[in-house]
């Protein structure tokens, strides 16, 4: 029987408490879930026929409220899965210093076989069912996108709990929202952005490269991508754009590969044409599983749990692993991986972009001003004189791109990507340092940061001396 997905999220909890001196109570009450919710509603469907929904809401860890996390619609969903995923999310958030506790969702549906209008029914149900048992709200629990939903979802989500708990605050009930509904500029791209910056820093590390035979840097490196959702897209857009060559994409119906690179755009496009990334011009198809083992420098799974397993480990031959999805490697596989020698960039740091970005989000809907309204036109009359005094002592004119790049001030856009960069710079030099003095993995070393601070938590809390 394979190991259950919250057991595997514990067997990594436990190998890195070995490094942590807390109580063994203490440690017990960091790992398990506080309080799942499972619950069942009715759904007339558009042709009259009465379905049962069955969804859930985990709340790992209360350290920090809000709890924090997504809401996936899959028809793969269970409460293991969602326990082990809001247990995840409070590690995350520990990892890179977002104030929040683990959650999270899900309703076990396949979207594509409901219309939408039949999603707008279940998606507002289930708010309302969260809602009645308290699990919602600006200070109690803020959900946000995940596998299978979106923006539209997120705004029929805080449009009930508006409605249920109507306040100035109540847009804060949700992150993911559309920008035109109290969303965010960046939010959509930010966890692939944010897989990129972290993969970024890894390979900025001279000694960490010269172990594996690679030279530091993205440009030139041959990369490899699993999943084109949200999180793939924007890592794999990011990479091509640093000058790195995307070697092989994979997706559900099959991968590609080209020793050449692959265009992302153009693939995009011939698959809104065709249904598939088959058949790509210039390139091989392959099976889904088999472009896991393509040889390249970077491997991005960015899908679903599981992809990686102990069976098709050894074939891997990537150099770098990143961890673009939740938990795509089970601790088998991360033991064979490790033991030849490649780095794992763990999920339990690498794609926490997004709850990041939602968290810049829900503090804009609390102070009900958009990043960048204060200062932006200050700062860009201020460079703008500082500009135009060079340019007088100097007696040469800008030209007018040159200019506008210097005085340009930064909007919310800008100000989300630094804050987004500076958390996963400062977050990956952390637990590389927690690595380094330990002489363990990264994996463990995020789960040993993410412990001792919720330790220092409860230990701040008065729970224990």
């Amino acid at each position: 029987m394979s190991q259950k997905f919250f057991e595997q999220v514990n067997q990594n909890f436990d190998r890195a408490a070995a490094y942590v001196d807390l109580p063994k109570g203490i440690l017990n009450q960091i790992k398990t879930c506080n309080s799942v919710y499972h619950v069942t509603f009715p759904l007339e469907r558009d042709n009259g026929e009465v379905v049962t929904i069955h969804a859930w809401r985990a709340e790992h860890s209360q350290h920090r409220t809000p709890t924090k996390g997504g809401i996936r619609y899959s028809a793969l969903v269970n409460e293991d899965e969602v326990t082990a995923l809001a247990a995840l999310m409070t590690y995350k958030c520990a990892v890179v210093d977002v104030p929040f506790g683990g959650a999270k969702g899900g309703i076990k549906i396949e979207r594509s076989d409901y219309s939408r209008h039949e999603l707008e029914r279940i998606t507002r149900r289930y708010t309302y069912e969260l809602w009645k048992k308290n699990f919602i709200g600006p200070g109690i629990d803020v959900p946000a996108p995940d596998y299978g939903t979106g923006e539209q979802e997120m705004a029929w989500i805080a449009d009930t709990y508006s409605s249920l708990a109507p306040s100035i605050d109540a847009m804060a009930c949700v992150t993911g929202k559309p920008v035109h509904q109290a969303g965010i500029r960046g939010r959509a791209e930010a966890t692939g952005r944010g897989v990129f910056f972290g993969i970024r820093e890894a390979c900025a590390m001279a000694d960490d490269m010269k172990k594996l035979g690679l030279k530091p840097g993205i440009e030139g490196k041959r990369v490899a991508v699993q999943g084109l959702g949200k999180v793939g897209y924007h890592a794999a857009k990011n990479f091509q754009e640093a000058g790195a060559l995307l070697t092989c994409l994979i997706e559900y119906e099959g991968a590609i590969y080209s020793a050449k690179g692959l265009d992302l755009d153009r693939v995009v496009a011939h698959r809104t044409e065709t249904g598939s990334i088959l058949d790509f011009p210039g390139a091989q198809n392959m099976d889904s599983r088999a472009a896991l083992e393509v040889e390249c420098d970077i491997l991005i799974p960015a899908a679903l749990e599981n992809q990686i397993t102990a069976e098709n480990a050894p074939r891997i031959s990537a150099k770098i692993i990143g961890e673009g999805a939740n938990g795509p490697t089970s601790p088998e596989a991360h033991d064979i991986i490790k033991n030849r020698g490649a780095l794992i960039i763990p999920d339990n740091y690498l794609n926490a972009g997004g709850v990041t970005v939602s968290y810049f989000e829900w503090l804009k809907n609390l102070s009900h001003v958009r990043f960048g309204r204060m200062d932006r036109r200050f700062e860009e009359n201020a460079f703008r004189k500082i500009v135009e005094g060079v340019e007088s002592l100097v007696g040469r004119k800008l030209t007018d791109v040159q200019y506008k790049s210097i005085v340009h001030g930064a909007d919310e856009r800008d100000i989300v990507d630094s804050g987004l960069e500076d958390t996963m710079v400062t977050a990956y030099n952390e637990i590389k340092e927690i690595r380094d003095r330990h002489g363990i993995d990264l994996r463990t070393a995020a789960f040993v940061s993410a412990i001792e601070k919720i330790g220092r938590a409860y230990s701040q809390l008065g729970i224990f001396p």
